[in-house]
């Protein structure tokens, strides 16, 4: 009898002590979740500017070999070679033991400038390889022809070497800023920390089951009934009818902010064009500058869409027989344009100039539209969202040096500060400068 009692008291313990740790968890469970969200509003707030700090501590660019293996293959491989080899034009290799930097600059800015001056060596050099007009390339400062200067040298002398360095410069500049990954992190921690609580929880009530003898007749149940038994007492559980609620609102509500933010994005967007142009053969093999087709890149609002004449130019005589050319015949004998599909669409409400960015940013096509040279269909790979632009606006600087266009403002921006201009300075998060 006496030990009966002693065996209920200490029973009774045990289950006041279990019921206590039960507490405690469905405690430190509630902080968790006020805890989760808590960090992950401020943190939602806290990328927005992430990208701002990182890009105000990235080093500006001068003298970069993997910069200018991307300025070199962009705009002077289709000529020249890094080596002594004469392609379109001269070799560049010991370029800068035959003539000084001063020079080099200037040439690479104006060309024609530089023979009409009377430069023996430039008149030369042009009666040399045919009186072939080299492009000029106005918006490179000395930041661009010091990098490209440096990958000549560098892979002149030894190739191997100086992919290294380039292959590695190409993920840093495809990432990205945003609050997307952050936001996923949180919600597969929260996730993962419910689970454990839950494991926790079920593990306490099955040890409460048993020192209260619940299971006093276990043995005459079948596995169904058990499981059956075991959802009603989880169903019946308070915090885990909470964590189910939690974890459905956390993914309903970025389930909505997503959908929302997604409105209006066709990033991936790639559709199938009247004719099968290729720009990977174009662009990438042919080395054709994206200025030939889109005449206005440079000088206008809009790039521009090109005319079967520009392809004419090449195909009157090349491919004459293939089906996707004789598309072209036919548009030009029906005095017809060629219906191609626009696949970068900004709203009507967004103002955008591309010579803006082109020619006075000094900003590269792919800044904006990827890798067009490596495209067989073209794709929208930007978001091209406000949020996209403004974090380029809050990051990019300002092309002033040896830019006429921004001489006078630079000087004032020196005048009262020494940190280096960002396009957010002279105006680039001002709603009126975009939608007017």
């Amino acid at each position: 009898m006496i030990e009966n009692i002693h065996s209920v008291v200490l029973q009774s313990e045990k289950v006041g002590i279990l019921h206590l740790y039960i507490n405690m968890i469905r405690k430190f469970y509630k902080s968790i979740l006020a805890l989760a969200v808590v960090v992950s509003i401020a943190f939602s707030h806290a990328t927005a500017q992430d990208s701002t700090s990182t890009a105000a501590a990235a080093p500006a660019g001068g003298g970069d070999v993997a910069k200018g293996e991307e300025l070199f293959k962009n705009n002077c491989a289709q000529c020249h070679a890094v080596t002594a080899e004469v392609v379109v034009g001269p070799g560049l290799a010991g370029l800068e033991e035959r003539r000084d930097y001063a020079w080099i600059k200037k040439w690479i800015n104006n060309p024609m400038g530089v023979i009409a001056s009377g430069d023996k060596y430039a008149n030369d050099l042009y009666t040399k390889f045919n009186k072939t007009q080299m492009t000029a390339f106005g918006a490179f400062g000395d930041n661009e022809v010091k990098a490209i200067l440096a990958y000549v040298k560098s892979a002149g002398a030894a190739p191997a070497a100086a992919a290294a360095p380039a292959s590695g410069a190409a993920p840093a500049a495809a990432t990205e800023t945003g609050g997307g990954k952050f936001i996923n992190v949180i919600l597969v921690s929260l996730l993962v920390i419910m689970g454990l609580v839950l494991v926790a929880l079920l593990g306490i009530l099955q040890l409460l089951n048993r020192l209260s003898g619940a299971e006093s007749g276990e043995a005459s149940l079948s596995f169904g009934e058990k499981l059956q038994a075991n959802l009603k007492n989880i169903a019946a559980n308070k915090t885990v009818r909470s964590a189910i609620v939690w974890a459905f609102i956390l993914l309903a509500t970025k389930a909505t902010f997503d959908g929302m933010y997604g409105i209006g994005v066709h990033q991936g967007y790639a559709p199938k064009q009247p004719i099968s142009f290729s720009h990977k053969l174009h662009a990438g093999e042919m080395k054709i500058n994206c200025a030939y087709c889109h005449t206005g890149v440079y000088k206008g609002k809009q790039s521009g869409i090109p005319s079967a004449n520009i392809c004419m130019n090449c195909h009157n005589a090349i491919k004459r027989e293939s089906p996707e050319i004789q598309k072209i015949y036919a548009a030009i004998e029906n005095n017809k344009p060629i219906e191609w599909v626009r696949v970068h669409n900004l709203p009507d409400l967004a103002y955008f100039n591309h010579a803006q960015h082109t020619n006075v940013g000094g900003l590269e096509c792919k800044n904006c539209h990827g890798e067009i040279e490596k495209m067989e269909v073209v794709q929208q790979r930007s978001s091209l969202t406000m949020g996209w632009c403004i974090d380029c606006h809050r990051k990019t600087e300002v092309n002033g040096k040896d830019n006429g266009y921004y001489t006078k403002l630079m000087e004032a921006h020196n005048a009262v500060s020494k940190g280096a201009m960002k396009v957010q300075d002279n105006g680039g998060l001002e709603c009126a400068k975009c939608h007017y």
